[in-house]
């Protein structure tokens, strides 16, 4: 049973225009075809309670985290953000933690991540790097390589040599959080991957695993779960 936050957005579907929780269908069907049962967790309620009732959890991908809950005003491009969300998954992201629950964080979850344990955040990595490749335009993946540390549990999984992955983010890891381990790289230096060393399973990646095809990482998550 494998838990996977998701959006609060409005969004028009049928003949309906309202606000709505939803999440990219990618992302169950990589944990269906990975051999876990995806059950999508809406950022209401206490959603830190359902730990104990989840064998694994996915923090998904979505808007800016309020620079705030990293000591920083917002930057003029920060955006999208969602308070009731941060202060849902930040709850999630520390209970499950605490509990050894096995935890993939992909892209915004890497952040939430990243900030739990202490660290922030690049708030415009184009101001960092020099260049928008990490997103290069709205709405559409682009590609690039990163490398992975050789010995990781990153590397274990999807490999050691350079992968070409898909990335949209224009946020990034600035300062590590306590005790995570940067395990993946671009070549302009910025953090791709983390994991938590000495948790039973605790990874994230800047970049967008369900968009690839490879779904290494979701089965080494089910695996872990089961």
């Amino acid at each position: 049973m494998i838990g996977i936050t998701c959006y609060v957005e409005p969004a028009r579907f049928t003949v309906w225009d309202m606000t709505t929780a939803l999440l990219p269908y990618m992302y169950v069907e990589q944990v269906a075809r990975a051999g876990g049962q995806p059950v999508i967790l809406p950022p209401a309620g206490d959603l830190a309670s359902v730990v104990g009732r989840l064998d694994g959890v996915i923090l998904a991908g979505g808007g800016d985290i309020d620079p705030s809950l990293y000591a920083e005003t917002p930057h003029e491009r920060t955006g999208f953000v969602r308070p009731f969300r941060d202060s849902a998954e930040f709850a999630l992201a520390d209970a499950a933690l605490k509990a050894g629950l096995p935890f993939l964080g992909i892209c915004r979850g890497l952040q939430v991540l990243n900030v739990t344990l202490g660290g922030s955040l690049h708030q415009h990595l184009p101001d960092a790097v020099g260049h928008s490749g990490h997103a290069p335009a709205p709405g559409e993946f682009g590609h690039m390589p990163v490398g992975v540390t050789p010995g990781s549990r990153m590397a274990e999984i999807v490999g050691g040599d350079p992968l070409t992955v898909p990335h949209y983010h224009h946020q990034a890891i600035r300062r590590l959080g306590d005790g995570l381990l940067a395990t993946a790289h671009a070549a302009d230096g910025t953090i791709e991957a983390v994991e938590l060393p000495g948790h039973r399973f605790a990874l994230a990646t800047q970049w967008h695993p369900e968009a690839a095809e490879d779904g290494a990482l979701f089965r080494a998550l089910v695996g872990a779960a089961g």
